[in-house]
C-alpha cells in the first residue's frame, strides 16, 4: 500500500467526518471509520492507530497542511472533533502559490508525453487542470530530447493498457534482417533507451522472455492465449547492464577503462553506469557485456581505452579496425 496515497485517503475521510453536522466523532469513532473505509478500499483488513489519527489532525490544522479550523468539543469525558466553519472542506481550499508552481511544472513535463502518438488525450486533461485550478499558461522553458518521427510510438498507449490488464497479445514483428514473425506474447514492460522504445514480454512460441523494438512492430491485437504471469523484477533486471540487452547466461564482469584527461570531468558528472568507480584516469564498471556497452565506449572514440576484460578489448579493437577500413581509399 502506498503510504502517501493512504494518507490522502485518510484526510478525505476525516474531512467528511469533521464536516458532518448530524453526527459526532470522537477519536475512537475516527479510528473505526478510517480503518473500515481503508479496508474496504484495499480489500484487506487495515487498522489505523490512535497516534496516526492525531498526527493527521495536527497536519490538517497546520499551515503545511490545510489550515483546517478543527474544534474540540468536550461533552463530559468525551471529546469530539468538528470544523468550526460548517462550510469548510479541504477539497474547497485554494492551492497555495508554491503548490500551483509544482503543478505548473508537472504540466509542462506532461507536454512531453502528449507528443507521443496514442497519448494525445493528455493535452486535453492538462488544459482542464489548468482551467479548474486557475493556473496561467506558461511558455515552454524546458525541452526533452524526442524524435517526433520515431516509428512505433503509436503502440505505446495500447501496449500500456495490455500490460496493465494482463492481456496476451498476438504480435506481428519484423526484425531488420528477417521476415515477419507472429507470436502470442504476454507483455510485461516498456522501456525507452537511446530515444527508442522497447517492449519486454514472454514469447509463447519460444517459451522465454524477449525484447522487441516498437519501431519493428507491424501489427498487434488481443489474443486468447493464457497470460503468463510476470515473475521478473525489472529494476533488478536492468541493474547490471547498459541499455536493453540482458543475456541470461552471461556473468557480471568488471570492466576497466582508461580515460583521456579531457573527458574525466564529463564521466565524473555523467556516470556510464550506476556501478561506476572513478579513480585518477581510470574508471571501473560492474556490468554484463553487451552491444550497447560496446557502442557507448565507441561513442567516445580515442578518448576511452578498454583495459579489461580482454574479450571486450579485442571486440572494440576489431570494430575500430573495421571502421578504419571503411576509410581505406586504396580499396
Amino acid at each position: 500500500m502506498a503510504t502517501n496515497k493512504n494518507a490522502q485517503l485518510r484526510y478525505k475521510i476525516l474531512d467528511e467526518c469533521f464536516a458532518n453536522r448530524y453526527k459526532t466523532f470522537g477519536i475512537q469513532e475516527l479510528i473505526e471509520v478510517c480503518s473500515d473505509r481503508l479496508s474496504e478500499y484495499y480489500g484487506e483488513e487495515i487498522r489505523i492507530s490512535r497516534r496516526t489519527i492525531y498526527d493527521d489532525i495536527r497536519f490538517m490544522e497546520s499551515a503545511d497542511g490545510f489550515d483546517a479550523p478543527i474544534a474540540r468539543i468536550k461533552e463530559g469525558k468525551n471529546v469530539y472533533f468538528r470544523y468550526e466553519d460548517p462550510h469548510f472542506s479541504i477539497l474547497k481550499k485554494e492551492l497555495s502559490a508554491p503548490e500551483k508552481e509544482v503543478i505548473t511544472n508537472a504540466l509542462s513535463i506532461l507536454a512531453r508525453i502528449k507528443k507521443l502518438q496514442g497519448f494525445e488525450g493528455i493535452e486535453e486533461v492538462a488544459t482542464k487542470i489548468q482551467a479548474v485550478l486557475d493556473i496561467d499558461y506558461q511558455e515552454q522553458i524546458i525541452d526533452f530530447q524526442d524524435n517526433e518521427y520515431l516509428k512505433g510510438t503509436e503502440y505505446l498507449n495500447e501496449l500500456y493498457h495490455y500490460i496493465l490488464n494482463k492481456q496476451t497479445i498476438k504480435l506481428s514483428y519484423k526484425p531488420f534482417t528477417e521476415e515477419v514473425k507472429e507470436m502470442p506474447l504476454s507483455p510485461y514492460y516498456l522501456k525507452q533507451y537511446n530515444n527508442r522504445w522497447f517492449l519486454l514480454g514472454y514469447n509463447g512460441t519460444t517459451d522465454r522472455l524477449e525484447t522487441f523494438a516498437l519501431d519493428r512492430i507491424q501489427k498487434l491485437q488481443a489474443d486468447k492465449h493464457p497470460y503468463q504471469e510476470n515473475t521478473i523484477d525489472f529494476e533488478e533486471y536492468f541493474e547490471d547492464i547498459i541499455g536493453i540487452t540482458n543475456f541470461a547466461d552471461r556473468e557480471v564482469q568488471t570492466v576497466e577503462l582508461a580515460l583521456s584527461p579531457e573527458i574525466i570531468p564529463y564521466i565524473a558528472t555523467k556516470p556510464l553506469h550506476s556501478s561506476q568507480r572513478l579513480r585518477d584516469n581510470k574508471v571501473s564498471l560492474k556490468v554484463k557485456l553487451n552491444y550497447e556497452l560496446e557502442t557507448l565506449i565507441l561513442s567516445f572514440g580515442e578518448k576511452i581505452t578498454v583495459l579489461s576484460p580482454i574479450e571486450l578489448r579485442e571486440r572494440i579493437q576489431k570494430r575500430l579496425q573495421n571502421a578504419l577500413n571503411q576509410y581505406d581509399m586504396k580499396k
